[in-house]
């Protein structure tokens, strides 16, 4: 067999790698959709702070329910929502900006997880994993799980793609076609809590952000129209997925890690063009 074709194909005959493969592929995919919208709409930040928000409810999802790592991601889930309807809740009653609002539930929800997480001290091994990610270990459930809430992800922003590309980029006059900006804007808050937390799936919280920003970065130095920074960004993450798994597993590398380092060379590579 010739070498390359062994190099790829080798590693596809552990079902648990084609597991890891397509989650990974498809989280990356989901990521840079809902975070070229928020670079563009200068919310980077919201990324990071999402995910260390959902910490809380990974805390609580273990305690109350013993480490079943299928209870963890929803309660993970439903905190990263609660956490994005909160910061449009804050940024709009208290006449903040928003990277105000975000800091301010980021550092409050950060905290409170920490303070959970101090307390299961039998679980603390197991944490790790939310933490940095372990896509390897993803279940077939998981990967249904995974992929189902990805695809979720892009087809609303497909079918609701002339509304939030208007809302992003004029919100004055969106509003004077009496579009739903406010909605357009609690949606992708919405978006964005469900794409982190898929996200940690794959990547974990210390590399969640990479995954929102990296791509689109890459985008952006392509495109030159929403639409093609769009296929560049899905394109480069899904390929950072597909590449980043095979580093890890001939290099021993955190498959997160090797997920987001294949990420940023594309990136830094689209620098040098």
């Amino acid at each position: 067999m010739n070498p390359l074709v062994e190099f790829f194909v080798a590693p596809l005959q552990h079902a648990f790698f084609v597991r890891a493969l397509l989650a990974a592929i498809s989280a990356a995919a989901a990521c840079a959709t809902v975070g070229t919208f928020l670079v563009l709409r200068g919310m980077t930040f919201l990324g990071d702070a999402l995910a260390h928000a959902v910490l809380p409810g990974v805390a609580l999802g273990y305690l109350l329910h013993r480490g079943s790592r299928t209870a963890v991601f929803w309660w993970a889930l439903g905190t990263a929502i609660l956490t994005s309807l909160g910061i449009g809740a804050v940024s709009k009653r208290g006449r903040l900006k928003e990277d105000t609002a975000i800091g301010i539930v980021f550092v409050g929800m950060f905290a409170l997880g920490i303070g959970l997480i101090s307390t299961v001290r039998g679980y603390a091994v197991d944490l790790v994993h939310f933490l940095f990610g372990n896509v390897l270990a993803v279940s077939p459930f998981d990967l249904y799980l995974v992929m189902g809430l990805s695809a979720g992800v892009v087809l609303v922003v497909c079918a609701l793609y002339k509304e939030l590309a208007l809302a992003t980029f004029d919100p004055l006059f969106a509003r004077t076609l009496r579009l739903p900006v406010e909605f357009m804007r609690h949606l992708l808050l919405v978006l964005a809590a469900v794409t982190v937390v898929t996200a940690l799936r794959v990547v974990g919280v210390a590399l969640a952000l990479a995954m929102l920003v990296v791509p689109p970065a890459t985008g952006l130095l392509w495109g030159r129209r929403l639409p093609g920074v769009l296929a560049w960004a899905g394109g480069s993450a899904a390929l950072s997925g597909f590449l980043g798994l095979y580093l890890s597993y001939y290099a021993g590398m955190a498959p997160g890690a090797a997920v987001v380092l294949v990420a940023t060379g594309f990136f830094l590579l689209s620098l040098l063009r």
